[in-house]
């Protein structure tokens, strides 16, 4: 007779499915079934054991995969059981608060603010505060308020209903930080890593509370356990105190959200915090080639905070994995597409078999501009596509108000940003354009002495419009844009909103004009580029067909799979990302390295790298390949495109310009030489920000040097010889450390050691030495 449960399971799932009391570790690469190996276990425990499916708490991270796990368990079970505890870590702090969180006087009415409304009061916060994006961004803000809220005490301040005082020499950040807070409090309000903190409060002081959930919840299983935060292993660790049945299940190796909180270690060190622990490694792969698995393989092996394993597979060895190096991104995005229609020719694949990843969003604007032209259908997973973005659409509206006048740019563009041209001004100027046959635009012109009309910013507007029509006649595509955004005040309204990747946007399009200047060796027809990015936006209008080929991020490709996967830009700088390296140095390194790992193993059949030369403008420097190519034993894939001597070795050597060890070029008390300042001492050295703090002793001032400043060197340390070198507070430390010579002189020639002996002795009748108003004196 089959057993629907266990079935099907090979022996290290089985091994997971039955080990149920305890603490229990479960290493499940890429592709090890580990879904299955925990629905399994769900459906197990619940019809093998006859456990009340409401005493099972098996929390993951996302809703989908919470939808994904209830569904397979139904399938084996039936769906007569109580599936509500199969939920997110939110989702569970969510329920818990709906009964609990009258314990701290909030309603069980409470909000729940997402991504967006967190924008929108942050809006509020910098306007209140006279602020924009060149103080702070929102990014930078959001992690910030995230990183508060892990280490303060910041729910003692909410739940006491304290106000903050004003405190100049409280930072930026800390002040958007209160006033956020005074928000969030005022409209009951919590945000996402508040479900967390709320929850685990609520648990930490009330016994009461907690021995009742403890209780009630008799097994804990957590998915995708390498991704938990220290609030929500926590969390977990805290409930399962009374009947200690703690199962974890994850890969160290795919830990890819550590910049969000997660801490890969309490997987890898679980069986340390809990001797007991039962590890069960699931190692076998069902996705993907040898081919592929050796790539991946080879590179998570240079990664330190993981458990040894290496995936293996029963399938053939399959076709070999390419990387691909283009002269420029036009030529990298061109070879992708052909690549595509050999695929589907040779394969007899749909274009939905096909997925291409990348490490920021706006690497898709050369992909798609290449898809568009062969005609190739696409889809954005869970993004925008790049033309279709706001402040692209607005910059190419302004670009068709000057060119062409037309309505639609001028309805979208008359009052962004606001000119205080409301609802009756375009009443009025519809009007008249209707009346005189003209756009709105011609009709903001010729009636410009229109009373209802006549305001500034209907002037100012018109001849903004003015103005640029003439500068169009002579400048370039892309210094027209420059200028559009600058006396637009487009710029400046994107830096105020805060939203940072809309500044990276802009400058991809601009960056993309460049290059089509370049490649058209030419000026570029304003009116047949906006012809050519219209039909972009329009792609999909009348489609709804889903047979399109996949385009997204390697974080929203987790737990996806593609029989063939293209990873491009893959470029040192981008990935690994130079920005992460700079704030999180070599923890950022292994992170970034996981990431290429995750991208690699979503491959079923092929698996492609591609790169171009040119110049990254992340960096500041030319470009060449990731140095995780250079990981890679050459004996593992084969090459296309030419890829010059010069570059390979930039390659393996210029990674120093981008670095990421914790171990630093200097280290505190080396001497340095600085081209300009000349010879200094490293006083201090601050992982955190990337920098040392010098003392330069020509200057006499200490300067913030970054740790990639590659013109810093060893200066030999000849302070024995040579006392002139010695700074200030050099000569000050040591003074304070040696012993008072004079002490025990008389204390006519020095008072209590603290008279400097070469100071004239007060005459009779002038303030007493040991005055208490006088400053204290040092021997030297």
């Amino acid at each position: 007779m089959n057993d629907p449960i266990l079935d099907n399971l090979n022996p290290n799932q089985l091994q997971a499915v039955k080990t149920t009391e305890g603490y229990v570790r479960v290493i499940a690469g890429a592709g090890s079934g580990k879904t299955k190996a925990l629905t399994s276990r769900f459906a197990y425990i619940v019809d093998r054991l006859g456990i009340n499916s409401s005493n099972i708490l098996c929390v993951t991270f996302t809703n989908k995969a919470a939808q994904e796990m209830k569904k397979r368990v139904k399938a084996l079970i039936g769906d007569t059981y109580d599936m509500s505890f199969i939920t997110t870590y939110h989702g569970f702090c969510v329920r818990f608060l709906r009964e609990e969180i009258n314990k701290i006087h909030y309603p069980k009415n409470f909000i729940i603010l997402d991504a967006e409304d967190q924008k929108s009061i942050l809006r509020d916060v910098f306007t209140e505060l006279q602020i924009n994006s060149r103080h702070l961004t929102f990014k930078q803000v959001l992690r910030f308020i995230s990183k508060q809220k892990s280490t303060s005490d910041y729910l003692g301040y909410i739940l006491e209903n304290k106000s903050f005082e004003p405190d100049e020499s409280d930072s930026l950040s800390s002040r958007v930080f209160q006033i956020y807070l005074d928000k969030q409090k005022r409209n009951y309000a919590l945000d996402f890593d508040d479900l967390i903190h709320f929850t685990a409060f609520i648990l930490d002081n009330n016994n009461d509370v907690l021995l009742k959930w403890q209780e009630n919840l008799h097994y804990i299983q957590v998915d995708e356990a390498q991704d938990s935060s220290e609030n929500q292993f926590h969390l977990v660790e805290m409930l399962s105190r009374v009947h200690q049945n703690l199962f974890l299940v994850g890969d160290p190796d795919q830990t890819i959200y550590e910049w969000r909180g997660a801490k890969p270690e309490y997987l890898v060190e679980f069986d340390t915090i809990f001797p007991d622990t039962q590890t069960i490694i699931m190692n076998r792969n069902y996705r993907s080639t040898p081919n592929i698995l050796k790539i991946g393989n080879h590179i998570i092996k240079n990664n330190t905070i993981r458990v040894d394993k290496d995936m293996i597979t029963d399938k053939p060895e399959g076709f070999e994995v390419v990387h691909f190096h283009g002269k420029n991104d036009f030529e990298e995005s061109r070879w992708i597409a052909s690549e595509i229609k050999e695929i589907l020719q040779s394969e007899e694949a749909s274009y939905s078999d096909i997925s291409i990843l990348y490490r920021a969003n706006h690497l898709s604007r050369n992909i798609e501009q290449a898809l568009i032209k062969d005609n190739i259908p696409y889809t954005i997973f869970g993004g925008i596509r790049f033309f279709e973005r706001k402040e692209i659409k607005d910059v190419l509206s302004m670009l068709r108000l000057i060119i062409q006048g037309d309505n639609f740019s001028f309805l979208r563009m008359h009052n962004q940003p606001a000119r205080g041209l409301g609802k009756k001004f375009l009443e009025r100027l519809s009007l008249l354009a209707g009346e005189q046959n003209l756009s709105l635009l011609q009709a903001l012109e010729k009636n410009a002495a229109d009373k209802e009309l006549a305001k500034k910013g209907a002037r100012d507007f018109a001849a903004l419009i003015s103005e640029l029509r003439e500068i169009a006649k002579t400048k370039s595509i892309s210094d027209l844009v420059k200028i559009i955004l600058d006396k637009s005040g487009l710029s400046e309204l994107y830096r105020k909103d805060g939203d940072e990747d809309r500044i990276e946007n802009i400058k991809e399009l601009v960056n993309s004009m460049l290059l089509l200047e370049k490649e058209n060796n030419a000026p570029v027809n304003i009116v047949e580029y906006l012809q050519e990015i219209a039909l972009y936006t329009d792609l999909d209008a009348d489609t709804g067909q889903q047979d399109k080929v996949r385009l997204m991020t390697i974080h929203i490709s987790k737990g996806l799979e593609f029989p063939y996967v293209f990873l491009c830009g893959f470029t040192e700088g981008v990935l690994p990302s130079a920005l992460s390296i700079k704030e999180r140095r070599k923890r950022a390194i292994e992170e970034e390295r996981r990431l290429m790992y995750v991208a690699v193993t979503r491959a079923e059949k092929r698996f492609y790298m591609t790169d171009s030369e040119g110049f990254n403008f992340t960096t500041g420097l030319n470009k060449y390949p990731s140095r995780f190519l250079f990981e890679i034993s050459e004996e593992f894939y084969i090459r296309k495109g030419e890829l010059s001597r010069e570059i390979i070795q930039s390659g393996k050597t210029g990674q120093n310009n981008i670095q990421g060890d914790n171990d630093t070029a200097f280290k505190e008390g080396d001497m340095v030489m600085h081209p300009v300042w000349n010879k200094g001492k490293v006083k201090a050295v601050n992982i955190e920000k990337s920098q040392y703090v010098v003392d330069f002793f020509e200057i006499g001032k200490e300067k913030p040097i970054d740790f990639s400043f590659r013109h810093l060197t060893p200066a030999e340390d000849n302070t024995a010889e040579q006392s002139t070198d010695f700074s200030v507070m050099d000569l000050q430390e040591q003074l304070k450390s040696a012993p008072n010579p004079f002490k025990d002189l008389d204390n006519d020639v020095v008072a209590d050691g603290n008279q400097n002996i070469f100071e004239d002795k007060p005459e009779s009748g002038t303030d007493d030495i040991n005055n208490n108003d006088q400053e204290e004196k040092k021997w030297w």
